[in-house]
């Protein structure tokens, strides 16, 4: 017979525990000192389990069988109510550290080890202290948004930014992985808590001031390294640390290309070629004549295993008395405006600055588009370039 709340509350203990059955496998089980304990007996693979419901009178028996009967639903379609308890359990008990240990796991092999181990260190510092035992399905939008004001008040607009991002990558992570139920770092995008930053923009001359620093360039007396590195700089405006840590084994001679890894890119989803005009195949060839039997093109002078120091060409600049006038980055503004200006088409410019997309699939591609047609833009810069050395050049606009 089924059970009744007065039967139920009547139920007295015994020497042994016994049980009192309703239906459908629901039962009431007694101790001796007693505790009464809903459980729900069952089969799932051929294999008899109990699953427990709760404690009377918190749990009544109008709860236990409304529960008994989500369960056999769970049941009858193959799935075991045990199961999704211990998974519903280990979601609850998954705090945002926890997830974030998965979500580094998972995300690591994709990068450099040392951007990596940047990236988990500053988590560290950043976030863990204040959100890491927060469990990640009860992690607010709110809390995040005070971890990350926290940064940007001592000063860190950037880390703050990027910080944002990464707590949003590993809540992403978590609902992917049915560790939370949803992302609340969606709601909230950088503009809406923190300030804006000005643009930097980085120093650099005229475009009439150019055939000048080409040749304060060419007379520099300095080290031969740094003076062959600024006229490839301007030959290639590619970015300072692209530059100074360029390897001799990513060149392709035979093809006349330079192909930096993806690694070294600014955006770090896809390599970036450059096309080599003849021009910049020359000074390549005089750095092989002083840098033969090194790794780097630029090779550091201090004895070390490594490469140019990245303040090399700025202080060179400034000897040459460009200080607060033009640094390394500036050659690609220079460029960019006389290419534009020259009326050369906009995706070109912007992919030979490696003005990528951001998304893999999309950058992965774009690093290799209209190679012909970036390869007769760079010569013709480069022969741009030999023509203003010479005084009372007029620049002529591209047919």
């Amino acid at each position: 017979m089924a059970l009744t709340d007065t039967a139920i509350r009547q139920a007295k203990p015994r020497d042994k525990q016994y049980k009192l059955s309703d239906e459908k496998g629901l039962f009431l089980l007694v101790t001796p000192k007693g505790a009464k304990y809903w459980r729900l007996k069952y089969r799932i693979g051929g294999i008899e389990k109990a699953l427990a419901l709760g404690v009377y009178p918190d749990v009544s028996l109008k709860d236990a069988r409304s529960t008994r009967d989500d369960a056999r639903k769970l049941i009858a379609a193959g799935t075991d109510p045990v199961a999704v308890r211990k998974a519903e359990k280990q979601a609850d008990a998954m705090t945002f550290k926890a997830v974030a240990e998965k979500w580094f796991t998972h995300w690591k092999p994709g990068v450099t080890e040392s951007h990596a181990a940047n990236i988990w260190q500053r988590l560290e510092m950043d976030i863990l202290p204040v959100l890491g035992s927060v469990p990640a399905n009860d992690l607010t939008a709110a809390q995040v948004r005070d971890c990350v004001k926290a940064i940007e008040a001592r000063g860190a607009l950037d880390i703050a930014k990027r910080q944002l991002q990464k707590c949003s990558q590993i809540m992403r992570y978590a609902v992917a992985h049915d560790l939370a139920e949803r992302n609340p770092v969606a709601d909230i995008q950088p503009s809406d808590i923190l300030p804006a930053r000005k643009k930097r923009n980085y120093s650099r001359i005229d475009a009439k001031e150019l055939p000048q620093l080409l040749r304060d360039m060419d007379a520099y007396v300095g080290s031969e390294h740094t003076r062959l590195a600024l006229q490839l700089m301007a030959l290639t405006f590619v970015r300072t640390g692209e530059l100074i840590a360029a390897k001799w084994d990513e060149f392709n001679f035979d093809a006349n290309r330079w192909d930096i890894l993806a690694e070294r890119m600014k955006v770090k989803t896809a390599p970036h070629t450059v096309p080599l005009s003849k021009q910049a195949l020359v000074v390549l060839e005089k750095l092989q004549a002083v840098s033969y039997g090194y790794e780097f093109v630029f090779p550091s002078d201090t004895g070390k295993p490594t490469h140019m120091s990245n303040n090399t060409l700025l202080y060179a600049l400034y000897r040459m008395g460009y200080r607060g006038r033009m640094t390394g980055h500036g050659f690609r503004g220079v460029a960019s405006t006389i290419l534009h200006e020259q009326g050369w088409p906009h995706e070109h410019i912007e992919l030979q600055l490696a003005h990528q997309e951001r998304d893999e699939v999309s950058a992965a591609y774009n690093h290799a588009l209209y190679l012909p047609q970036r390869a007769k833009m760079m010569q013709a810069w480069a022969d741009y370039l030999d023509a203003l050395r010479i005084k009372n050049v007029v620049a002529m606009r591209r047919a």
